[in-house]
């Protein structure tokens, strides 16, 4: 499935998030340190990193799930005190994010109704959003009815409900096979081609963040912090198997691998 191409963000485009010296100490220990980047409007940037780095405590600091201890986290330059509704957040875990009791269409609507949309509009809003992740005819279905990849695709179905400007999404794809995977990062990219919005994706996979990234942040271990930065220069539409051997590709995996074991060590 190929994309529509983005229009490239650069350092003049709105900033939507940013995180300004943000550090985060729970329970004594400091969890996060000193994070300072900023996410762009229509930026896709992929955050790195060895386990226990913080990279999910930096997207909950994203969401309003936490607040810093020190220094901020705005968005559109205003602190971030509590989660927003123009800011959705999409979870690994699809087995407990999805509501079981729900059908497909009911956990869609649950963003709609918290939203007040009139029940006579979520219909046809629910069947739009369900056709456009690839799950037509499934509206009836229950989540243990769905396939891992299916379900998935019902979580982004959910976010995309919510008219999100900025989309965070923690290690969605990490517990799919690998083709479930490669066709939900595509849908992933040509969603957001197509409507413009802001994505913090959070992964261990390198080779992923390169394909999805405009931008790769790799943070250290104890306390978490940005120990690298790269722009990812590869032409768009993005391809699963010509992307993946662009001698681009290949220099920025091999850098980025060689940060997360000298980090390991």
């Amino acid at each position: 499935m190929h994309q529509p191409v983005q229009a490239a963000t650069s350092a003049a485009s709105p900033a939507m998030i940013t995180f300004s010296q943000a550090t985060l100490r729970l329970g004594g220990k400091s969890i996060i340190e000193n994070l300072d980047f900023t996410l762009r409007q229509g930026e896709f940037v992929c955050v790195i990193g060895a386990s226990g780095c913080g990279k999910t405590t930096a997207l909950r600091l994203a969401a309003g799930l936490y607040q810093p201890s020190s220094g901020s986290v705005s968005f559109e330059g205003k602190p971030i005190t509590s989660p927003r509704r123009d800011v959705a957040i999409m979870f690994q875990d699809y087995g407990k994010a999805l509501l079981p009791w729900r059908t497909a269409a009911g956990n869609v609507s649950l963003a709609l109704e918290a939203a007040n949309v009139p029940a006579a509009k979520r219909g046809p809003r629910i069947a739009e959003l369900l056709a456009k992740v690839g799950l037509p005819g499934h509206a009836g279905k229950y989540p243990a009815e769905m396939s891992g990849g299916m379900q998935q695709r019902l979580q982004i179905a959910r976010c995309l409900a919510q008219d999100p400007v900025v989309l965070l999404m923690d290690e969605p794809f990490g517990a799919l096979d690998a083709m479930t995977r490669q066709s939900l990062q595509d849908e992933v990219l040509s969603l957001v081609a197509a409507s413009g919005t802001t994505v913090l994706f959070v992964t261990h996979d390198l080779e992923e963040a390169i394909y999805l990234g405009d931008r790769v942040i790799g943070l250290l271990p104890h306390p978490g912090r940005i120990g690298i930065e790269v722009e990812v220069n590869l032409p768009k539409p993005r391809d699963q198997l010509a992307t993946r051997e662009h001698p681009e590709f290949l220099r920025l995996r091999r850098e980025l691998f060689d940060f997360i074991q000298a980090s390991e060590s």
